[in-house]
C-alpha cells in the first residue's frame, strides 16, 4: 500500500537529505484489532526509506512486551521517534494530514537534537522540580 504520493515523497527527500544525526523510528503494530495499524506502518515504512540517516523498527505490541514496557508505549498504533537519545516524542494513531508535517518537523528535531525551545523556556523548564507528563492531543478537523 502506498501512501505518498512522488511529489511528496520527492520534497520530502530534498528535506530529510539536510538531517543532521540519525533517527529512529519505533513502530509499534498488531494484525488484529488495530484498524489503522498498517497505514501508520506504511506510512513509518515509506518515510523511513527517503532518507539513510532514517532507521524504523516495527514491533508487536502483543508479543513484544518487553520493547513495549522500555518505551512506555500504552496504545496503537504507535510511532516513537528517537535520535541519540530517546526525547519521548511519541506519535499515536496515524499522524496524517496536519499531523505529518508534525511528525516530519519532529524528526528533524530529534535528528539535531535540539528542541527549539528559547532560552528562557530551557531555563524555567530547567527549574521544574517534580517529573512533568505532557500530552498534546490532536484531532483532525
Amino acid at each position: 500500500m502506498v501512501i505518498l504520493s512522488e511529489d511528496i515523497r520527492n520534497t520530502l527527500q530534498k528535506e530529510l537529505a539536510e538531517l543532521p544525526g540519525k533517527v529512529k523510528l519505533v513502530v509499534f503494530t498488531q494484525e488484529f484489532e488495530c484498524a489503522h495499524c498498517r497505514e501508520n506502518t506504511s506510512l513509518a515504512q515509506e518515510v523511513a526509506a527517503l532518507s539513510d540517516k532514517l532507521d524504523i523498527e516495527v514491533y508487536n505490541f502483543t508479543l513484544d512486551k518487553e520493547v513495549v514496557e522500555r518505551y512506555g508505549v500504552d496504545k496503537i498504533p504507535a510511532i516513537v521517534v528517537e535520535g541519540k537519545n530517546d526525547y519521548g516524542v511519541r506519535f499515536y494513531g496515524v499522524p496524517a494530514g496536519y499531523e505529518f508535517t508534525t511528525l516530519i518537523e519532529a524528526i528533524k528535531a530529534v535528528s539535531a537534537g535540539e528542541s527549539g525551545l528559547a532560552p528562557k523556556t530551557k531555563e524555567t523548564l530547567a527549574g521544574l522540580k517534580d517529573p512533568l507528563h505532557l500530552q498534546v492531543f490532536v484531532t483532525p478537523t
